[in-house]
């Protein structure tokens, strides 16, 4: 096994959860998963931090705002709540106004129901990011965060590492080629991958800690 090799089998095994796992999302190829998952790369893509914006999806699904007919027709202030809820309190105005429009335009394009958007990217991966970013809320860093977890029911876009996932990968000194990453990883899923290079990325003890286990 090569230095690189230990480094991602260790960085996985201590972080390999992704983000939708952690928000109690149990991701399938169905309406309401995949529109949870949408919300949370929604609120994930905002400059705070990730446990808040996880924290805030969670209170939106039990606030019962698990779809996008539901979330439209909750009242802001119910939004607003729940957000707030989560410690979502930066940007909970602006963001439950971004839910409602979103919501909207899910059900009046595509029924509410995201593997259209996905029948309508047909197995490209650009066209599934512009699409995404058409989205009320959802901008490059939303896509790309939804990308790197829809990947886990959506192989067609894997394996999806994108700038975030590879900056992970940079602090590990690992290859800055997402196949070759992927390649290291051996049976891991690309999903989970993403989510541990992310967390390095994003927090510089994880890296060190990982590259000193593997040593």
């Amino acid at each position: 096994m090569t230095d690189d090799r230990r480094v991602v089998r260790e960085l996985v095994r201590a972080h390999g959860r992704t983000y939708a796992d952690e928000a109690g999302i149990r991701l399938r190829d169905t309406p309401q998963p995949l529109y949870r998952l949408l919300v949370l790369a929604h609120l994930l893509s905002a400059r705070i931090r990730a446990s808040v914006a996880v924290a805030a999806a969670r209170e939106l699904y039990e606030a019962g705002l698990r779809d996008p007919k539901r979330m439209a027709a909750a009242d802001w202030q119910q939004r607003v709540d729940a957000l707030g809820r989560g410690g979502y309190r930066r940007y909970d105005e602006r963001t439950a106004t971004q839910l409602a429009d979103a919501a909207e335009l899910l059900t009046d394009r595509w029924g509410g129901d995201l593997r259209r958007l996905r029948e309508e990217a047909d197995g490209d991966t650009d066209a599934l990011r512009g699409l995404l970013q058409e989205v009320p809320g959802i901008g490059a860093a939303g896509a790309d965060i939804f990308l790197r977890e829809v990947q886990r029911v959506w192989p067609e876009f894997a394996p999806y590492l994108d700038g975030k996932a590879l900056s992970g990968a940079q602090r590990l000194h690992l290859p800055q080629d997402p196949d070759r990453v992927a390649k290291l990883a051996g049976d891991t899923e690309p999903a989970v991958l993403a989510a541990a290079l992310v967390r390095a990325s994003l927090d510089k003890e994880i890296a060190e800690d990982s590259l000193r286990r593997a040593a």
